[in-house]
């Protein structure tokens, strides 16, 4: 710009040197404010120019350096696991309230997105229904711990017309199902285990989650217990190949299948079933007994392990040997690094987790689960205490968040 002015003025004085006239140096004169005013112009775009580059460097600082100021919110992303999703929202929506401060956001997106997420430091929390494999987490950034917030019963359940009583089924019979060697719901097995139920002479549809699950990693882990050819055709796993069925997305999915698809029949978190209204079956355990899932029957099963349950607090509790023991019964498990990378973040996390294993629990009953027991209670607590900014702890005391 200023290089243009400057020929333009040369042009111009050339020009007054080789004419003389009136017109002209009135013509002179014009040009000339002109010519100033591109100067002036181009010196203050310049300034404009060079004070919004300047803003523009100093914007991504101020919005992702992590400070907050003064009163503002503290955000916390979780997500994974639609197990504990009811559980969750519940405890988002109290926490919230006794703590306008602190924001969380849970997303019910299956224990293998959770466990994706976490591994990808794209959120604060991840959920999972059943514990991390080695392989993942020594391929984590960091150290991730797991704390136990819930416990809770994964139930058979179906849609068949005309079944007033709960259906009864034995581990060979579901195994047989979802490999699909029992096809039709008029078996003379299914039969011999539940004589008085009218079933319908219909072909059996299996549904199954399509997703990463740990409702699927614990389901097929207690398959996997019962019946060796199901370990060695499928095996467990968040994400099993099943021979047969059609596929839904989360426990919610896998609800909304077997509601509206006649003669169904698929695994899901007790709630969902409970609140679609849906039958649920009573499964024989390994005492030998038929046994409906509910907060005593999934207590009982982890009772029956928690004096073998390791330092790091990784357990699986199917196919739980007590006679009273729902034998499909899980912990879910909150995933969080040890070392938390932003001091603010991570003791607002603690302290939410802190007040979930303890005041947080007296909600569980309602939403169908079972709260912790106390000596789980006492080592989760313990084991969110460990969590560290920078090496230092961010929670040193155990008594519960009120």
């Amino acid at each position: 710009m200023r290089g243009q002015a400057f020929f333009a003025l040369l042009y111009l004085k050339s020009s007054i040197e080789n004419k003389s006239s009136r017109e002209f140096k009135k013509q002179w004169l014009s040009g000339y404010c002109r010519a100033k005013m591109n100067i002036l112009l181009s010196e203050i775009m310049g300034k404009i120019i060079a004070t919004v580059l300047v803003g523009f460097l100093i914007f991504p600082i101020a919005c992702f350096s992590g400070r907050r100021g003064k009163g503002d919110a503290v955000k916390i992303q979780g997500a994974g696991s639609s197990f504990v999703n009811p559980l969750m929202q519940k405890w988002v929506s109290e926490y919230g309230n006794l703590n306008p401060n602190i924001r969380i956001d849970y997303q019910s997106i299956g224990s293998g997105g959770g466990i994706k997420q976490i591994k990808e430091r794209t959120i604060q929390f991840g959920a999972s229904d059943a514990a991390m494999k080695d392989e993942d987490l020594k391929s984590a950034p960091g150290e991730i711990i797991h704390i136990p917030v819930i416990l809770g019963g994964i139930v058979l359940t179906y849609n068949l017309a005309g079944i007033e009583k709960p259906l009864r089924f034995s581990p060979d019979i579901i195994v047989d199902i979802f490999l699909g060697k029992i096809s039709r719901w008029d078996d003379e097995r299914i039969k011999a285990e539940n004589p008085e139920a009218n079933l319908p002479a219909a072909a059996i549809t299996v549904v199954h989650r399509s997703d990463g699950s740990g409702t699927s990693a614990v389901f097929t882990n207690y398959l996997s217990k019962v019946s060796p050819e199901w370990k060695e055709k499928v095996g467990e796993g968040t994400s099993p190949s099943f021979p047969v069925g059609l596929g839904g997305k989360g426990n919610e999915g896998v609800t909304g299948q077997i509601k509206q698809t006649p003669n169904t029949i698929g695994y899901v978190e007790l709630a969902y079933a409970v609140k679609n209204k849906l039958p649920v079956g009573e499964i024989k355990n390994q005492a030998g007994n038929y046994v409906v899932p509910n907060f005593e029957t999934v207590t009982n099963a982890a009772a029956e392990t928690i004096s073998e349950t390791p330092e790091d607090l990784r357990v699986t509790i199917t196919n739980a040997a007590g006679a009273n023991a729902y034998p499909i019964s899980s912990y879910v498990y909150v995933l969080i690094y040890k070392e938390q990378s932003d001091e603010v973040l991570g003791r607002a996390l603690v302290d939410f987790l802190t007040w979930g294993i303890n005041d947080g629990q007296k909600h569980a009953q309602s939403l169908y689960y079972a709260p912790l027991p106390q000596e789980m209670v006492k080592r989760a607590t313990a084991k969110i205490a460990l969590v560290t900014h920078n090496g230092k702890l961010l929670r040193t005391e155990t008594s519960n968040v009120q």
